[in-house]
Order: C-alpha cells, then sequence, then structure tokens
C-alpha cells in the first residue's frame, strides 16, 4: 500500500500488487526474509554470527549466496558469507 497527498492535501491511499520475478522467487522462502534485515546488515563492526547462524539452517542459502556473487552484493550477510568472505571467494575463483 502506497499513501501520497493529493495536490489538495488530502490522503490517497492506493493498492498496489507487486510481482515476483522469478529468478527472485527464492527470496520468498528465506529465512532472512521473516527475521527482519538487522541481522544480516550490520552496523560496521558488529557481529554477523547470528546472521550465519540463520543462515545455516536457511534451505536456499545456495541460491542466495549465488544471487550475491552474481550481481556483486557488496553489503550484508548473504547465502551466509560476509562481504569479506564473499570478496575473498570472488579472488581465488578468479
Amino acid at each position: 500500500m502506497i499513501e501520497r497527498f493529493s495536490p489538495t492535501a488530502t490522503l490517497l491511499v492506493m493498492h498496489i500488487d507487486t510481482i515476483t520475478s522469478p529468478e527472485l522467487a527464492w527470496q520468498q522462502e528465506a529465512l532472512c526474509a521473516q527475521t527482519g534485515a538487522d541481522f544480516f546488515f550490520p552496523e560496521p563492526g558488529s557481529s554477523v554470527r547470528e546472521a550465519k547462524r540463520i543462515c545455516g539452517m536457511c534451505p536456499i542459502q545456495a541460491a542466495c549466496l549465488d544471487y550475491a556473487l552474481s550481481n556483486d552484493e557488496r553489503f550484508g550477510v548473504w547465502g551466509g558469507l560476509s562481504e569479506k568472505e564473499r570478496l575473498e571467494l570472488r579472488r581465488t575463483s578468479r
């Protein structure tokens, strides 16, 4: 639902259906989608231990990591790996 103000300053509410593309449908099954982004995008210097624990239980961990590597995700924990770990994986796989 999107709320916006009309030119006459009255509040209008519009309902918009979201469409999930087939290549991103896996995200709906991800455990991170059920827990919130705080664990997966922590403040610099914070622990990623809890995010990695959740990723370790996630049935689509491999798809998540593949997505992060394919799309050069540079922030957060994806597929159980931190930014630094994904960078190292990219370097060693070249």
